[in-house]
């Protein structure tokens, strides 16, 4: 096994959060996918055994497309601008057909990545785009660049090495899932008890 770079606790504060803190952003989200719902199942065995990780339930699994900003920050007009934006802006795109997994370790967690790339790279394009429709092109934010499609299984709650969970996901064999991605959701996200919480703004639908 090739040497990996040492795990940390993904949930120190990051700059602009704090207890009762909340942030707009795009998601999609997986709760009402079958086959999303098994995949959790088949890695639940390997997650549970591993007291370092914090297993994400059904509920919360999400794919991270555009950040908008601080709810305190944000006037609710603005957002509701840039979701009617959304909607025209997607109404254009397709439904995606991903699939997700095999998982794999990332130095705070255990991550699966989704594919195809481009597709989720167009799409979040499109919600770059209707943020830029309101604020500005050069005031949508978070870069362009570096977008990585994943969905994470659990996060790292201590500092340690990483090969212990990489090993026990080798030995458990690798699983995916095939879904399809026909809508996308504005939250407002909370993670005051370590874990991502929210509660849905609006909804975006592919195709119209």
């Amino acid at each position: 096994m090739p040497e990996l770079e040492p795990m940390r606790n993904h949930w120190w504060w990051r700059p602009g959060w704090r207890v009762g803190r909340s942030f707009y952003t795009w998601h999609v989200t997986f709760a009402d996918q079958p086959e999303a719902q098994r995949l959790v199942g088949d890695y639940e065995p390997v997650l549970s055994a591993l007291p370092t990780l914090d297993p994400i339930p059904v509920r919360w699994l999400h794919l991270t497309l555009q950040g908008i900003g601080f709810t305190d920050e944000v006037a609710r007009g603005d957002v509701d601008r840039i979701v009617a934006a959304a909607q025209q802006r997607c109404a254009g795109l397709a439904p995606i057909a991903a699939t997700i997994g095999p998982a794999l370790t990332d130095p705070e967690g255990v991550q699966m990545p989704v594919r195809p790339l481009a597709s989720l790279a167009e799409l979040r394009l499109a919600i770059r785009a209707a943020i830029g429709d309101v604020w500005g092109q050069d005031n949508v934010p978070e870069p362009q660049e570096g977008f990585r499609a994943h969905v994470s299984l659990g996060y790292s709650n201590a500092a340690g090495p990483a090969e212990p969970v990489a090993r026990a996901l080798d030995e458990h064999g690798a699983h995916t899932a095939a879904v399809t991605i026909s809508s996308v959701s504005l939250i407002d996200l909370n993670r005051d008890r370590q874990a991502y919480e929210w509660t849905d703004v609006a909804t975006t639908r592919l195709g119209g």
